[in-house]
């Protein structure tokens, strides 16, 4: 099911302009009805497009749709099932690159959530900013060398194309599908499990804004679990936003950015316990939204 209109952001305030940088969204009111899902299968092509990023748009690449339709929005997959996914956004901005420069900042890149993911065996899935690929390439290498990591998008330098976003900066709604695409292209060659899903910043989009993704034959995933993690001072908040509202289906937002989520690589351990507990299973987003 395709959610048919957006509704604007709101819910809990989260911390911006910290770091000189601002974090994704920390919360978002679901559409009416509830959340709404679409499996990685509503891809109409049955031939490969070409797409503004000057690639192939293959139906068999988990989240591509129809080059030159509205992008489809994704909260959550089939309530059925065990599987939730654990989604990681990899933010990066001018100010965040500045940050690391002058050495206020060490790290952006949170080694911890990487090691636990693998020693664990957990599947994830990463939108990455392009900004933060080309920052730490060595970590985009281990992420796509992992056959249990999904790679996806999440704009070139974290920028909003709605006004009011979390005070991110922000471009013209007719710059979108050339960032975008621009982010496909550092992306891709990395290899691994790549995808065509997409998440805003701050998740904030309207018709307009999806209407520029057209060209690309994409998904957009939001996610109907919110963790609250960017600038979080403890961890036991984190967990029981997790843990209180997942369920089967569900797509779980976390960040994998150090200095700006601090405290999550200390929540993770109890987010998957706490997902045990529940007969939940961690899995690819692809898998999540195509369970039956």
């Amino acid at each position: 099911m395709i959610r048919p209109r957006l509704r604007p952001l709101c819910g809990v305030l989260i911390a911006v302009a910290v770091l000189g940088s601002a974090a994704c969204a920390a919360s978002r009111a679901s559409s009416p009805g509830g959340p709404a899902f679409v499996s990685p299968s509503v891809s109409e092509q049955s031939e490969p497009s070409e797409s503004a990023a000057g690639q192939e748009t293959v139906a068999s690449v988990p989240g591509a749709t129809r080059v030159g339709t509205r992008a489809p929005v994704v909260d959550h997959g089939p309530r059925t099932g065990d599987k939730v996914a654990l989604t990681f956004d990899a933010d990066m901005t001018d100010g965040m690159l500045k940050n690391l420069r002058t050495g206020k900042v060490k790290s952006y890149a949170n080694l911890r959530i990487l090691d636990l993911l693998e020693r664990e065996k957990v599947p994830a899935t990463f939108f990455l900013t392009g900004m933060w690929v080309q920052r730490y390439p060595d970590l985009t290498r281990r992420i796509a060398g992992n056959p249990r990591f999904e790679l996806a998008n999440h704009t070139y330098g974290h920028a909003a194309f709605t006004a009011d976003c979390y005070d991110l900066p922000r471009l013209p709604v007719d710059e979108l599908a050339g960032d975008v695409a621009k982010t496909f292209t550092v992306i891709e060659p990395y290899g691994g499990r790549q995808t065509r899903y997409f998440r805003f910043p701050g998740l904030c989009h309207d018709p307009a804004a999806l209407d520029a993704l057209a060209p690309l034959g994409v998904t957009v995933v939001d996610g109907d679990v919110v963790s609250g993690d960017p600038f979080a001072k403890a961890w036991q908040p984190l967990v029981r936003a997790v843990l209180d509202k997942v369920r089967p289906g569900s797509v779980v937002i976390m960040h994998v950015t150090e200095a700006n989520a601090a405290m999550t690589d200390e929540a993770l351990p109890h987010i998957l316990a706490g997902l045990r507990e529940r007969d939940l299973v961690p899995a690819p987003l692809s898998e999540v939204l195509a369970a039956d």
